[in-house]
């Protein structure tokens, strides 16, 4: 007589090869609680009767230390220009009318479709970088957070882990009092921004699953006056979530800065005793020597956008000295060109190749590091997870549970050595999305398929062909 199939258990998994802390370890066995959280995370164990055998290799999932939602309708729709010197200034004011024509319904099919993607390429939490707050002309809507709650929904419905920061913004810039016509939807000041934050960790409160969170964020020097950023900061004693901001992205913005206060905006943070461990720095393209000390001596993260800082022409930050003065860094997809992390470590590093003419720059043999995947992927986990304002992250008990599994049918990765799959995951391209997707203890891609992911993708469509006439003016 056959042996009957044990029956299997949603709750314990393992994997022939997982990345642990520390690296890839072999014969893992995962079990998960009843609030999706790692139970069990043991290398060199025997696959117990029931478990869940993964079809590959299995990494955490990573954090998308920033988004911006709404312009995943506008991704490749800015790549042609009618006269010369476009720049990220001219990109700024055709994306504005996009932004003027979303409203909450439109959002949330934007946002379900691109936290579906976001998922394939390998982010199970996203912070975003919320600004959509008001109608186009500034007008309230009846629910002041119908715009919070459409991302939140799109979250909820697709699986995916969010960050929420509303933005602190109140001025078009340094010399301008207000904020101009097409920003309208974009004011919130210091209180608004507490109010929006505690009102959604309200909301996370009542789940057990860890997947939705709250955090605060500037937009940047020039849209929030330094009263304002101060204000902000004290009304934030007491909170232990993140605090975004971008800043010294554009090398005009750095120049602004230094005219209207007398220092770069990195240093400016810092002279005002602004920055602390909840600080993430969003693009810090344009840094310092003595900025980047400042930064690494606060405690202070970086979030790098690779993908976007290269669409956009902000150029490059040097990647090298943060390495080295340890400051955390974490990936963001920003304007969405690209929702793949494996894209955006590899831009991360092929920019500074191209920048020094030299190869591996984020190596560190001399550190026992000699895998320029492995060093970058490591920071960006740790980077992430502080971007998000989490406690834990990774294979690892106590932490969501989350993971990403390898899809060993991917030609990419065909007779690579298992020590050396991650960096062929990053740098031989293209490769196919991840076979598997797990966020909270639940399956959210499995062999491939998505639930409602046509569907979604549907709704996106018919958004666009009502959205972009009005964005582009036609």
């Amino acid at each position: 007589m056959n042996k009957p199939q044990p029956t299997l258990d949603p709750s314990t998994l393992w994997a022939a090869r997982a990345w642990l802390p520390g690296g890839w370890q072999d014969d893992v066995l995962l079990r998960t609680d009843s609030g999706g959280h790692w139970l069990t995370v043991q290398a060199g164990q025997p696959c117990p009767d029931g478990a869940q055998i993964l079809a590959g290799p299995a990494l955490p999932g990573l954090v998308n230390g920033h988004s911006h939602a709404f312009q995943r309708a506008f991704a490749g729709l800015a790549e042609r220009s009618e006269q010369a010197g476009d720049d990220f200034w001219s990109w700024r004011d055709r994306m504005y009318r996009v932004a003027a024509a979303v409203d909450p319904d439109s959002l949330q099919a934007i946002a379900t479709q691109l936290y579906g993607e976001l998922l394939h390429g390998g982010y199970t939490q996203v912070c975003e970088f919320h600004y959509l707050q008001h109608k186009a002309d500034g007008t309230p809507y009846a629910d002041p957070l119908a715009m919070s709650q459409a991302l939140i929904a799109a979250a909820r419905q697709v699986g995916i882990g969010l960050t929420l920061l509303p933005v602190l913004y109140e001025r078009a810039g340094f010399e301008l009092p207000g904020l101009r016509a097409d920003q309208l939807r974009f004011n919130l000041q210091a209180e608004a921004v507490v109010q929006t934050q505690r009102a959604v960790q309200n909301q996370a409160r009542m789940r057990t699953d860890g997947t939705l969170n709250a955090g605060l964020a500037v937009h940047s020097l020039r849209a929030a006056r330094p009263a304002s950023v101060h204000l902000l900061a004290r009304l934030a004693e007491g909170h232990d979530g993140p605090i975004h901001i971008h800043v010294a992205e554009q090398s005009a913005e750095v120049r602004d800065c230094l005219a209207h206060t007398g220092r770069r905006p990195l240093a400016w943070l810092a002279n005002e005793g602004l920055l602390d461990a909840r600080w993430q720095l969003v693009h810090a393209t344009h840094a310092e020597a003595d900025e980047i000390a400042a930064v690494a001596a606060a405690g202070s993260g970086v979030v790098v956008c690779p993908s976007t800082e290269a669409n956009l022409g902000d150029g490059l930050t040097d990647l090298s000295a943060w390495l080295a003065a340890g400051v955390p860094l974490a990936l963001g997809s920003d304007s969405q060109v690209c929702r793949s992390w494996r894209e955006e470590l590899r831009w991360l590093d092929y920019g500074q190749r191209l920048s020094l003419r030299q190869r591996n720059v984020a190596a560190a043999p001399k550190q026992g590091m000699p895998s320029t995947a492995a060093r970058l992927w490591t920071t960006a986990l740790d980077g992430g997870r502080r971007s998000a304002g989490l406690p834990s992250w990774g294979l690892q008990v106590g932490a969501r549970a989350d993971l990403l599994v390898v899809d060993h049918d991917d030609a990419s990765l065909a007779g690579i050595p298992p020590d050396q799959i991650l960096d062929a995951l990053v740098f031989s391209s293209p490769g196919r999305p991840w076979r598997d997707v797990m966020v909270a203890g639940e399956w959210r891609i499995q062999a491939h398929q998505q639930p409602g992911s046509q569907a979604a993708q549907a709704d996106f469509v018919r958004v666009m062909q009502s959205l972009w006439p009005q964005a582009s003016g036609s």
